[in-house]
C-alpha cells in the first residue's frame, strides 16, 4: 500500500498508540491527538477505520522487521539468521514496540478476515524469503541437500514469533538470547 506522507504520519501515530495501550484507544480522535493534528485531518486522510488499519499494517511491514528482506551477509546463512533473529527480537524499546504492534495485529487477525489475509500474506512472503536463502545456501554447498527449505522456513518463522512473544513478558539478556538463537539455527540445519 502506497501512503501519502500525511497517511504515514498518522499511521505512525496510531502504531505508537497501539504499542503503548493496545487496540482500544486507537480511533481517529486519539490518532489526531497523538499526531498533534485535527480530527478532520485524519478523516480526510482515511475514508474509514479499516483504511487506517490497512495503512498501519503497511507501515509496520515497512518499518517493523528490520533487515529481513536484505540479502544475507557472508560468510554463512547460519550466522546471518542468528543476527537477523537478534536484530528483530524485542531486546530494547523500539524492537519491543514493534513486537507489541505485530502481536496486536496477529491477535486481531483471528477475528478480522481482512487483517488475517494481510498477516498471512506477510508471513508467506517471509517464509518464501527464508526458503530461498536456504536453497541458495544448498546450491553454494553451505547446507546439505537433505535440509528441507520450506520446513526450515516454517521453523525459523515459528521460533522468531514464539521467542518474540515470550520476551515481551519474560525478558532475558541479549547474550542469552543470542546463544539460544545460535543453538536453534544449528539444530534446524543439522542433517
Amino acid at each position: 500500500m502506497e501512503l501519502t506522507p500525511r497517511q504515514a504520519e498518522f499511521s505512525d501515530a496510531a502504531l505508537r498508540l497501539l504499542a503503548r495501550e493496545g487496540w482500544p484507544p486507537v480511533s481517529f480522535r486519539t490518532v489526531a491527538a497523538e499526531a498533534g493534528m485535527s480530527l478532520g485531518a485524519v478523516q480526510k486522510a482515511f475514508a474509514s477505520k479499516n483504511d487506517l488499519l490497512s495503512a498501519m499494517f503497511s507501515r509496520l511491514r515497512r518499518t517493523g522487521y528490520g533487515p529481513i528482506g536484505v540479502e544475507p551477509g557472508r560468510p554463512t546463512l547460519v550466522g546471518w539468521l542468528v543476527e537477523l533473529m537478534v536484530s528483530v527480537l524485542p531486546l530494547d524499546e523500539p524492537r519491543r514496540a514493534a513486537e507489541l504492534q505485530r502481536a496486536s495485529f496477529a491477535e486481531r487477525a483471528a477475528f478480522d478476515p481482512a487483517i488475517a489475509a494481510a498477516v498471512a500474506a506477510s508471513d508467506r512472503e517471509l517464509r518464501m524469503t527464508f526458503a530461498g536463502m536456504v536453497r541458495r545456501a544448498q546450491a553454494e554447498g553451505e547446507l546439505a541437500a537433505a535440509v528441507d527449505p520450506d520446513a526450515t522456513a516454517w521453523a525459523v518463522r515459528a521460533f522468531i514469533q514464539g521467542m518474540s512473544r515470550q520476551l515481551l513478558y519474560d525478558p532475558v539478556p541479549e547474550d542469552s538470547v543470542r546463544r539460544q538463537c545460535q543453538w536453534v539455527v544449528e539444530a534446524i540445519f543439522h542433517d
